[in-house]
């Protein structure tokens, strides 16, 4: 099985274990996969709102040792791509975290288009949830893209996860990266027709 194959198999399961969101959802609280969604995004639209919300998200406290030094010393063979959409208040925030770990540790940073997201949403099986998503992906390579981010998150927890993702990327077994990865907080803003698909 290749790697996206992996990938797949193992983060598109279970509405990716409820989005990996904070409180996974049992058999008894979510019916169907629509009452998953709904627990596990939270569309916001206000900065307050999305600082309610990252208030109840767990911050990164255990690092590897290596952590500084993969980041730093490999920040020339990947990249960190998100999708935004106008007027979108959680896709600020991201932005703004991602210009400083771009600053700090080097990584490259942009934006796609909120088409190429869903394409590559697509791929590995992930329900579309709305924007911002971020990915990092080999600079080499379109094909493996991982998802580090679903919604905004806190600083520490996007670092971990961009440098689980190039753990990933350079052998590390998706499912142990995964299993380690920051969940996912799904905050993101308000789905539109113009930002994707409607849930």
């Amino acid at each position: 099985m290749d790697f996206t194959l992996t990938f797949k198999v193992v983060i598109g399961t279970s509405l990716v274990a409820t989005l990996l969101g904070l409180t996974p959802i049992g058999p008894a609280q979510a019916q169907n996969f629509t009452d998953a969604r709904r627990a596990a995004v939270h569309p916001v639209s206000t900065v307050q709102a999305v600082n309610l919300w990252l208030s109840r998200v767990p911050r990164t406290r255990d690092f590897p040792p290596d952590f500084a030094a993969v980041l730093s010393g490999q920040s020339s063979l990947y990249i960190i791509e998100m999708s935004t959409a106008p007027g979108c208040i959680p896709c600020a925030d991201l932005w703004t975290k991602l210009g400083r770990l771009r600053a700090r540790y080097g990584w490259q940073v942009r934006t796609i288009s909120g088409q190429e997201a869903l394409l590559r949403a697509g791929k590995l099986g992930l329900p579309w949830v709305g924007h911002p998503v971020a990915w990092a992906r080999p600079l080499a390579d379109q094909e493996r893209a991982i998802p580090i981010a679903i919604g905004t998150d806190h600083e520490v927890n996007i670092a971990r996860n961009a440098y689980l993702a190039a753990k990933m990327l350079t052998g590390v077994r998706p499912a142990v990266g995964l299993r380690a990865m920051a969940k996912y907080t799904g905050i993101v803003g308000p789905l539109t027709r113009a930002s994707g698909p409607n849930p």
